[in-house]
Parts: structure tokens; sequence; C-alpha cells
């Protein structure tokens, strides 16, 4: 997969991945992005992105984390099917449609009685962050904020990670409302941990396989 940002600059070098190879890194993505939520959503956190959004409604609304996330998420993929292609849209609903299932299985699967707020920021905000580096190598995201930020890159040459974090000031300003202060600062730390992962590693020529 060449990036997203020179996808439409120059053809793509390098080796391409093999089904089974996207199949396996998309799998091993949304696993992260689970995890990571389940411990932010054990410390009573949130974070950036979409993930923040069904965090922050779910201490709302009495509904599963998964099915807030697909919610929220449906008119993102009308977006992502105009703005990112068909291929990404289609790769991008079955890893909502994993993370759906996965989200559900957790809390059978994994039981917290107490989890430090310094740990679940930063260990649950870098595996977030890496679940969504690895879906967007591949060309997939978890949609949300997120098709808006890997548009941006492609098109406009635009940092994902900076603009996600842009995002997340937005979402962490509306969180205010509903957790605590500690837990707003926390969960800031959780933001950044998941938009630096992007920023850092999500860069042209970082990559070279499509």
């Amino acid at each position: 997969m060449s990036d997203p940002s020179t996808a439409d600059a120059e053809p793509p070098s390098g080796t391409p991945h093999s089904p089974l190879e996207d199949a396996y890194a998309l799998l091993v993505g949304c696993i992260l992005i689970v995890v990571g939520l389940f411990l932010l959503k054990s410390a009573g956190l949130v974070t950036g992105g979409i993930a923040g959004i069904a965090l922050l409604v779910s201490y709302i609304v009495p509904l599963p984390v998964g099915v807030i996330f697909a919610l929220v998420n449906t008119p993102f993929f009308v977006f992502a099917y105009f703005a990112m292609g068909a291929r990404f849209v289609v790769k991008t609903v079955l890893v909502s449609l994993s993370l759906i299932v996965l989200l559900g299985l957790m809390p059978h699967a994994i039981g917290i009685g107490w989890i430090s707020p310094a740990f679940a920021a930063i260990t649950g905000g870098t595996l977030c962050g890496m679940g969504i580096l690895s879906l967007a190598r591949h060309q997939a995201g978890v949609g949300g904020t997120g098709v808006v930020t890997l548009w941006l890159q492609r098109k406009r040459g635009i940092n994902a990670g900076r603009t996600q974090v842009a995002i997340d000031v937005c979402i962490l300003l509306g969180s205010s409302a509903v957790v605590s202060a500690e837990a707003l600062a926390w969960s800031a730390l959780s933001a950044l941990a998941m938009s630096g992962v992007v920023m850092v590693w999500h860069r042209p020529g970082r990559y070279t396989g499509y």
C-alpha cells in the first residue's frame, strides 16, 4: 500500500500485500483497538476520534459501546465512499463490524477490578493508535473522524495525526460535562498517546508497501 498522502501523486512502489496479509493486519488492528478501548472504559476515561465519541456517549446512553460505535459511524461511511473509494469503504465496514463483535465479547473474556488511570490512558491510547496505524497501512480505517484525517492527508498533505489532535481537543472539551476533571486530564493524555502514534509513524516516505 502506498502511503495515503501520496497515493494519488505517484504510482505505488514496494511489495504489495496479499489478501491474507491484509486480513491479518486488519484483525491485528481490531484487536489492538478493542483492548485499548476496554482499558479506557474500565478506567472511566474517554479518548479521541470516533472511539472517544462512542465511549463518551456510552456514559450517557445505556447502550453497548459497540452499538454506539456503529450508529455514530454510519454517516461517515457515506463520506468515505465518495472521498476514499469503494475498496476503502468495504474494508472499513468490515473493520467496524469486527469491532462491534469483539467489543461485545470483551466483557466475557476479561474482567478488571481496578486499573490505574495513568496506565489505562497511556497503554489504552497507545494500543488504539497502533491499531489505527495497522488499519491505515492496509487502506482501511475505523471510520468516523479517522476517515476525514486520512482524506485530508491524501488530498491536502496535512498530517493525519495533527488533524486528529485538533478534533480530539473538541471531543475532550465536550467530555468535560460528563467526566470529572481528573478523568478528563487522563483522557487528554490517552488522546495524545493515540494521536502521537499516528503522527510519528503515518508519514509520507515512511512506508512503501501497499
